[in-house]
């Protein structure tokens, strides 16, 4: 494939400091080197889509390996938050760096009335319940999938869901009504009780791998309803004693396959930069059966 001038200047940029770099530190930068250089070589890949729903034109940025043509592939679908757009998630998740192998979906949201601000609906979001906007949001998936699966070999096997505040509300929605289809799920800034009308939500989710980014100072998604999120995912999930990962995760391993895995930060309403490469190791690690 053909690079772009500025993913040429910047790769010449990194070789010529990394000639200049004594040779017991080559290997290491050599690393950081390669990383970047994939990585604006992925994200000068991302192709823009749309599709008619209900008469309506829906966009995403989407990543395809070229393997995805004809070897079995797995799908990431990232959903921005209330008042982001597709460029912005493409930007901030950046998973097609972290994962090349995998098709990689950057849905664009509509305006939507947010549940916590902008009651007027002026930003792009996605719908919070079943039902609301004439499920416009979870058809919009649908046609998404379909037309992936009608234009690469996508593995069934591997299909994942992941967003960030309204996005990871979005995620648990579509958990809610759509899990059959996924292999695991990372809803990050979100917590199943912001989900109410709908009762009982976690109750009626499939046990799937989730894994929950969490910030123990979010002044939106307060801590006390992610607490009270991932103790009712536990108990569904038939989940023991949690298992420290590092220093703020923690791994709850289920009796039926479908543990739940928390990433607890000391910041705010945000997705931490380090989340990528965790939600990644996470699918990863878990395929349908």
């Amino acid at each position: 494939m053909k690079l772009t001038t500025a993913i040429n200047d910047r790769f010449r940029f990194l070789a010529s400091t990394f000639l200049l770099l004594p040779f017991r530190r080559c290997l290491p930068i050599s690393a950081c080197i390669l990383l970047s250089f994939r990585s604006a070589l992925a994200a000068d890949t991302l192709a823009h889509r749309a599709w008619t729903v209900d008469g309506v034109t829906r966009e995403a940025l989407i990543y395809a390996p070229p393997l995805a043509q004809t070897h079995a592939t797995p799908v990431i679908f990232a959903f921005h938050g209330h008042g982001g757009n597709m460029n912005q998630s493409a930007r901030g998740f950046n998973f097609q760096a972290h994962w090349p192998e995998a098709i990689v979906v950057y849905p664009q949201g509509l305006k939507t009335p947010g549940r916590l601000n902008d009651p007027e609906g002026k930003k792009n979001g996605w719908q919070h319940t079943t039902g609301a906007q004439a499920d416009r949001d979870l058809k919009f998936f649908d046609a998404m999938l379909t037309s992936l699966t009608q234009d690469y070999h996508v593995d069934k096997k591997r299909i994942y869901a992941t967003g960030f505040s309204n996005g990871g509300g979005f995620t648990f929605l579509l958990w809610l009504t759509r899990g059959d289809q996924f292999a695991a799920l990372a809803p990050g800034g979100a917590a199943a009780a912001t989900n109410a009308p709908e009762a009982a939500l976690v109750e009626k989710l499939l046990p799937k791998p989730v894994l929950l980014i969490d910030g123990e100072k979010d002044p939106l998604i307060k801590f006390e309803w992610q607490k009270q999120t991932i103790a009712a995912l536990c108990q569904h999930n038939q989940c023991g004693p949690g298992q420290p990962q590092g220093e703020h995760g923690m791994l709850y391993p289920s009796k039926i396959g479908a543990p739940v895995m928390t990433y607890i930060h000391p910041g705010g309403h945000q997705f931490p930069r380090e989340a990528t490469a965790l939600v990644v190791k996470f699918f990863k690690e878990h395929a349908q059966p």
